[in-house]
């Protein structure tokens, strides 16, 4: 971002602002930095803004073209440019009745299949009459993947775990550590048990070898070959390696390459979702996330809820230095967010280059991290409020909650509201030294300790309400995340839609992994050459 205007805006970030100031200065303050959609509330005036600098920032989007390049997204234009795919997540969640062509085929008829074979089966198993290789319903499904595969459909089940209705319970596999699937086989019935692989490719490594280690599990248990197939299934575009598996061609649903995984939740990928809600439930789950979409697309920039996200997260990043951002749900339920949007977020827009492979200049994409509230409080908001370091936050609050116990949520929202003040306005010097006298103590003993009360406050932070955490409303926030990532890509001229950066890691594995199996022998740097041979020592020890 070399413009003039983006030059005019670094300057205004060295300038000095005082969010009490602003407030005292402008009764209407909060009304202005106010948006809604799709039922979710957004206040984003206790940020480091002005009228001035807002205008500016809603400029930038204009120069940047988001409006045009959601366009060449929505027309099938291979905006993920290093794979020569086209981005298409948002068709998965379309209405049926909009055809969808893509390359000359209309891929509605693919999407409505695959719902279809999804209803099917979940109706089964939800009346106990798919049967396991013994005769008996099933119980519990064990769903191998990793990464988009796995955190999406994981932090779903668990933010509406609520609307579960399902018999069969639900198991995650994902990290090649074998402690996890040692830990999900636990006590499970391997006759009673179905196994969900996913995996686009059908060969990265940790799905693999864990749903090899769950095959190895069943046939210890006795199960032959064609028990394994009556209990496997899979979603991947790879029929031929799932085929030589042991799955068998109608127990495999389609994933296509115009999906990326962490924007996959959409696709076959939610069938845990699905089996936990029920179908109809699952599409609320989706029209939560269509109706944000066309809010996106349709909202002019200065009401467009993912662009005014997008906006603020640049400026923090690229104007104000901050290098991190704090995702904070005030909900049980949504404690898993803050790790799917790590991934949406970081590996999206964690890039070096721009889409014509020029390096940046600026940095993209913060670090972002979270957890759920009040457990962070008693944790990390001692940095958040006395630190210098300035940690933009998102503070997420569901207003209605499904269990009975309303007092506590009062008192969950009384801490989050209270949280976003302390955090804008901090308290001075003067303030708190006015506290320790009132508590009795001397002046000499006020003077000494009102410096360790003080927060510096002006902590930019953006509350985000929702109605309830229900499917509906749960898919429109996943989806104003989505698109956020992508105004930001945009803004940034990367490509959000690959992930080579990940691949190394993978390729420097294998050898080394030969190494540790005394498969073969190779030389790598003095430093990985001694912590393996450490580790051998004390493996074998």
């Amino acid at each position: 971002m070399s413009s003039a205007l983006w030059a005019e805006l670094k300057q205004l970030a060295q300038q000095p602002l005082s969010l009490r100031q602003q407030f005292a200065a402008d009764p209407k303050r909060a009304e202005k930095f106010q948006v809604n959609a799709c039922g979710i509330h957004l206040d984003f005036a206790k940020n480091l803004i002005t009228d001035g600098i807002w205008q500016k920032l809603l400029e930038l989007a204009k120069q940047s073209q988001i409006q045009s390049k959601t366009q060449q997204m929505l027309h099938g234009d291979k905006i993920n440019n290093t794979e020569q795919r086209a981005v298409w997540h948002m068709a998965l969640r379309a209405d049926t009745k909009t055809p969808l062509v893509l390359d000359g085929v209309d891929l509605q008829p693919e999407i409505q299949a695959c719902h279809a074979q999804m209803a099917e089966l979940i109706g089964q198993l939800h009346q106990g009459s798919y049967k396991g290789y013994q005769g008996d319903a099933i119980t519990d499904l064990i769903w191998i993947g990793i990464g988009g595969s796995l955190l999406g459909p994981q932090m779903a089940c668990e933010a509406l775990a609520p609307f579960n209705k399902s018999p069969v319970r639900i198991h995650f596999a994902g990290n090649i550590d074998g402690a996890v699937v040692s830990d999900v086989v636990k006590g499970l019935n391997p006759a009673t048990t179905l196994v969900f692989v996913a995996s686009k490719s059908f060969g990265t490594e940790e799905t693999k070898q864990n749903a090899l280690a769950v095959r190895q599990w069943f046939t210890d248990k006795g199960a032959d070959k064609a028990a394994i197939a009556q209990h496997f299934w899979a979603t991947s575009s790879n029929i031929k390696a799932a085929a030589e598996f042991g799955i068998v061609a109608e127990h495999i649903l389609p994933m296509w390459d115009w999906v990326g995984g962490r924007y996959s939740l959409w696709s076959a990928i939610g069938f845990p979702v699905a089996l936990q809600l029920g179908m109809e439930q699952f599409q609320q789950l989706l029209k939560g996330a269509r109706d944000m979409d066309q809010h996106f697309i349709n909202a002019p920039l200065e009401q467009n809820m993912p662009v005014i996200l997008a906006l603020l997260g640049v400026w923090y990043i690229n104007a104000k230095g901050c290098q991190a951002q704090a995702l904070l749900p005030y909900s049980h339920y949504l404690r898993f967010l803050p790790s799917y949007v790590q991934q949406l977020d970081m590996e999206s827009n964690g890039k070096g280059v721009d889409l014509d492979g020029k390096p940046l200049t600026d940095a993209t994409a913060p670090v972002i991290w979270g957890d759920a509230g009040t457990n962070g409080q008693h944790a990390y908001h001692q940095l958040l409020h006395q630190s210098a370091l300035a940690v933009p936050s998102d503070f997420i609050l569901p207003a209605k909650v499904s269990h009975e116990l309303n007092d506590h949520h009062h008192r969950l929202a009384a801490h989050c509201f209270a949280q976003t003040q302390a955090l804008m306005q901090g308290k001075t010097f003067d303030e708190a030294k006015a506290e320790v006298l009132a508590s009795g103590a001397s002046e000499a003993e006020a003077i000494a300790l009102a410096p360790h009360k003080v927060s510096p406050g002006n902590k930019p932070s953006n509350t985000l309400l929702l109605p309830e955490l229900s499917p509906y409303y749960l898919g429109a926030l996943i989806a104003l995340y989505e698109q956020k990532v992508f105004c930001q890509g945009v803004l940034w001229n990367i490509n959000s839609f690959d992930q080579w950066g990940v691949e190394l890691g993978k390729q420097l594995s294998t050898p080394i992994y030969q190494v540790l199996s005394d498969q073969q022998k190779n030389n790598f740097d003095a430093s990985t050459e001694a912590l393996i041979a450490k580790f051998k020592q004390l493996n074998l020890g």
